[in-house]
């Protein structure tokens, strides 16, 4: 080949690339402005943004009792999930959960505000995915895969010496809430308990989610009741919690308490439940 006609090729593969580039779509650019109005997403939200990439969090974020992070969402401009005043905020995304009020997230997308919804988490493998969910909402994906690796890596620690399930041995802990209500093993809470080595003793009774009799509590006799934590002035649904069959129950061992801010969200704080869990689940086993 001439060095003319050689030239010629080089300059014809030049053109042809830079077509390809001209061709190719555009890749989108991370939101700078990122507003939040579910208690969940606040969370991943504050454990993936970039700095100042998150504007605003919902109120609820500032409860400790349901937040794991209340101080650092006060350092954040706190919203009361309205449509007006989010807009206001002139944000280029919101993040909101699955069943964040409809007319809220059909009037913020009526005026061409991108809302990605987040679903409730039912698993440890659902954690994974919401996490993966708000890295991609983000433009982080890359802290995002290494915020699940590192999930991958405590909860293999906290696994150390189990089977993928509790064994036949294993002591059978209760969900135990206001009203009577209990969680099977197909929901988070179920999986909580089985990842740290605890079998649950109302889903093997044949109860899910929903309410799990008193009279059922006190014939499955758990080794372990899980109460969940009370509110400031109470409510009469809490009162089956301090009935005299959970309190027979309850020896010094034989009690744990549900703290919302780890079990409520599916994010990495849940890893915090199981090791609450796994610690019931020794002073058991040693008969404390």
């Amino acid at each position: 080949m001439r060095p003319s006609d050689r030239i010629r090729c080089i300059a014809a593969r030049a053109l042809l690339a830079g077509a390809a580039v001209l061709m190719a779509p555009p890749v989108a650019a991370a939101p700078q402005r990122v507003v939040s109005i579910n208690l969940c997403t606040d969370q991943l939200a504050m454990l993936l943004a970039a700095p100042g990439q998150l504007i605003s969090v919902s109120r609820i974020a500032l409860d400790p009792r349901v937040s794991a992070m209340p101080e650092r969402a006060a350092r954040h401009h706190i919203n009361a999930a309205r449509a007006e005043e989010v807009h206001a905020m002139t944000p280029d995304l919101v993040v909101a959960g699955e069943y964040t009020n409809r007319d809220t997230v059909a009037l913020l997308r009526r005026l061409g505000i991108e809302v990605v919804q987040f679903d409730i988490v039912h698993s440890l493998d659902e954690v994974r995915e919401r996490i993966a969910q708000m890295g991609r909402a983000l433009g982080r994906e890359a802290q995002a895969d290494a915020m699940i690796a590192q999930f991958d890596t405590d909860l293999a620690r906290l696994r150390k010496g189990q089977g993928a399930a509790p064994g036949p041995d294993a002591p059978r802990a209760a969900l135990y809430s206001a009203n009577g209500y209990t969680s099977g093993d197909k929901s988070l809470s179920g999986e909580i308990l089985a990842a740290a080595g605890l079998r649950n003793a109302p889903a093997e009774a044949g109860y899910g989610w929903g309410k799990l009799p008193l009279e059922i509590l006190a014939m499955i006799q758990p080794n372990l009741v899980v109460t969940a934590e009370r509110y400031p002035g109470g409510s009469r649904a809490e009162e089956v919690m301090d009935h005299p069959v959970v309190a027979g129950l309850r020896g010094p061992a034989a009690r744990a308490t549900i703290s919302d801010q780890d079990w409520v969200c599916g994010t990495p704080f849940v890893l915090r439940a199981i090791g609450d869990m796994a610690d019931a689940r020794r002073r058991i086993e040693a008969g404390e």
